[in-house]
């Protein structure tokens, strides 16, 4: 794939780049180590100020790095607004709260004085996707700047202005010279960095082949990786819920970002008592969305990001019908410019379909019929990812047992599965490894080293806590 921006509202290039030359690449890579030298000298206070002013940068900018995603992604406008609002959320969160969760932890042993001491790796490799072409960077890169690493950003290659942007963001905050910077490379030399002794470890957002691209090489190297790949995330309704608002917040949580999101909602298991009144109700909704330009404020439903997320999604479908899949809303794509796909909800087709077997990336939504809490958990785990769920009812029991039981890195009651610099974010099984964000996303690339002092040495740390 080219590196280019493409706009998906018409379908037209709009600037091309060239790939940073085998030259270049030495020269970037020589830089971060320097810049990750520079990182780990700084106190951790100065790391915090200097995230903070990258907040109040996205601030200011707010207005420009929101038309970049609309531009090169097809980002809905209120939302690619709504994306940087929160890349400064989570910049603050970690300006405020990352000394403390860097700070060394008193262990109780035997010894004078022992902890736990976290120091940064070094360069990181952050190997991210195209659909929060913002947020997904930030939430990786906040914790990591603040916790001493360096990084090398390989972004998605229709996404080059963005991962420009955010290089010139950290850069404008005053953090060192190479501590952050983008790779302009191919998808296929990704992997191969890590063969480098220079990249301490590895990040990626994406698919699970590409997953498996890194991870393999992360392995083969003996590299430390976090993985955040695909979901086929659940969405249970049960009798005793809100209907209303589990349709309402069902087709949102379906149809967000156009679809393209991995912890989107996509397989929407519903009780036989209530079935068929929730899908007249997502029918309706789904229906009534207004799909269109995403610079228009009452667009409700953007183009997809590509002519090959656009042709995927349509052979999904029409092998989801072909099985024998009823068509309740929508099913095909838009005839006009650009990549758009009308919002779909599709009855189960059965073993071996997209709708069960395979993650949909786009608007379109499987409704499935359960006769109860146990089947609705044994098809809802039915899957090789495990990424988000959510669950909709007001029993008790059934609240305790959904919680306990989906087999998910997150599971929601009664709303819409998201992430939150709070709280940990990833999954299980083939959706990946490993946490972003919370005190545990910014400690997977630290060294959590163990110190023991002895009688004798422990005036050396008198007065430092």
């Amino acid at each position: 794939m080219a590196i280019a921006t493409v706009d998906p509202n018409t379908g037209n290039t709009i600037r091309t780049f060239q790939p940073h030359t085998d030259a270049q690449l030495e020269e970037k890579l020589a830089r971060a180590v320097v810049g990750a030298r520079l990182q780990r000298e700084l106190p951790i206070a100065e790391r915090a100020k200097r995230m903070a002013r990258a907040a109040e940068i996205l601030h200011v900018r707010r207005e420009e790095l929101g038309r970049l995603m609309t531009l090169e992604m097809g980002k809905l406008k209120n939302a690619a607004l709504a994306e940087v609002d929160k890349c400064a959320l989570g910049c603050r969160y970690y300006a405020d709260h990352g000394a403390a969760f860097m700070a060394d932890e008193p262990v109780k042993t035997d010894a004078a004085r022992s902890m736990i001491r976290y120091q940064p790796l070094g360069v990181v490799l952050a190997v991210m996707p195209w659909n929060f072409p913002l947020w997904q960077v930030f939430r990786f890169a906040a914790p990591g700047l603040v916790a001493g690493n360096a990084a090398v950003l390989k972004h998605a290659s229709n996404v080059p202005q963005c991962a420009l942007a955010i290089e010139d963001v950290f850069r404008a905050a005053g953090f060192p010279d190479g501590a952050f910077q983008t790779l302009l490379i191919e998808g296929s030399r990704a992997s191969k960095l890590l063969d480098d002794p220079r990249i301490a470890a590895a990040t990626l957002t994406g698919s699970e082949g590409a997953g498996r691209s890194i991870g393999e090489a992360a392995g083969r190297n003996i590299k430390k990786v976090v993985l955040e790949l695909g979901g086929s995330d659940p969405f249970i309704v049960m009798p005793s819920a809100d209907l209303e608002k589990a349709a309402k917040v069902g087709v949102e949580a379906r149809v967000q970002n156009a679809g393209q999101s991995c912890i989107a909602a996509k397989r929407f298991i519903v009780h036989e008592r209530i079935y068929d009144d929730y899908a007249q109700r997502m029918a309706r909704r789904m229906s009534e969305l207004h799909v269109g330009d995403p610079n228009d404020e009452s667009t409700e439903v953007g183009p997809l990001s590509s002519k090959q997320v656009l042709d995927d999604l349509d052979d999904q479908v029409k092998r989801m019908v072909a099985k024998g899949s009823k068509v309740l809303a929508g099913g095909k794509r838009l005839d006009r410019p650009g990549f758009f796909f009308q919002p779909t909800l599709l009855t189960d087709a059965g073993p071996g379909t997209p709708g069960r077997d395979e993650e949909i990336f786009g608007p379109v939504a499987t409704l499935f019929k359960v006769r109860d809490a146990g089947e609705a958990l044994q098809l809802a785990n039915a899957t090789k990812f495990g990424l988000g769920s959510a669950a909709w009812t007001r029993d008790a029991a059934e609240v305790r047992r959904f919680t306990d039981e989906l087999q998910a890195g997150q599971v929601f009651i009664n709303g819409m599965v998201k992430s939150d610099p709070r709280l940990p974010f990833g999954g299980i099984k083939a959706s990946g490894h490993g946490r972003e964000l919370s005190a545990i996303g910014m400690r997977e690339f630290v060294n959590w080293k163990t110190v023991w002092i002895g009688e004798g040495g422990e005036q050396a740390f008198s007065g430092t806590e």
